[in-house]
C-alpha cells in the first residue's frame, strides 16, 4: 500500500505514540505501507521535525526522515493534473501532498485536516483522517 501521509500526522504520530497518528508512525515503521513523497515533502518534514518547539529528539526526527526515504517511494513531480488548479486548494503549501498523491495514485492521503484537502474529497477521492484510515485499512489497531 502506497499512502502520501501530511506533516500534521508524522508530527502528531511522534508526539504521540499512543494516539491514531502515532498509530500510523507505528504501522509505517513496521512496513506496512511505503510513504510517497518528493523533495518538498521530504523538506518540510525536516524543517518542521527540527522545530526547538516541538522537542522531538533530533536523532529520533533524522532516523524518521531516512526511513522514509529508504523505505518510501520517491516522486518526480513538477504540477498538477490538468483537471486541477493550484486555487483550488486554499493553502499552497498543500500542494506537494495533493501533487505527490496523484501522480502517485496513493491508495490514501492521510491527514489531519480535512478541509484544506476538501477538493480531493468532493471527488470522493480517498483522503481519510487518521481514525478513518485506521478503521478502513487496519481495524486491529
Amino acid at each position: 500500500m502506497l499512502i502520501v501521509m501530511d506533516t500534521n500526522v508524522l508530527v502528531s504520530g511522534l508526539l504521540n505514540g499512543e494516539g491514531k497518528p502515532g498509530k500510523i508512525v507505528d504501522l509505517m515503521l513496521e512496513n506496512r505501507f511505503q510513504i510517497a513523497y518528493d523533495n518538498r515533502i521530504l523538506g518540510e518534514y525536516e524543517d518542521v521535525l527540527a522545530r526547538p518547539e516541538l522537542h522531538i529528539h533530533p536523532e529520533r526526527a533524522r532516523a524518521v526522515i531516512a526511513y522514509i526515504e529508504l523505505s518510501g517511494q520517491f516522486m518526480d513531480v513538477s504540477s498538477l493534473p490538468l483537471t486541477f488548479r493550484p486555487d483550488d486548494f486554499q493553502d499552497p503549501c498543500d500542494l506537494p501532498f495533493v501533487e505527490v498523491f496523484l501522480s502517485a495514485n496513493a491508495q490514501a492521503l492521510v491527514t489531519g485536516n480535512l478541509r484544506h484537502f476538501s477538493t480531493l474529497v468532493n471527488k470522493d477521492l480517498p483522503v481519510y483522517s487518521p481514525a478513518r484510515f485506521l478503521e478502513l485499512f487496519f481495524p486491529d489497531r
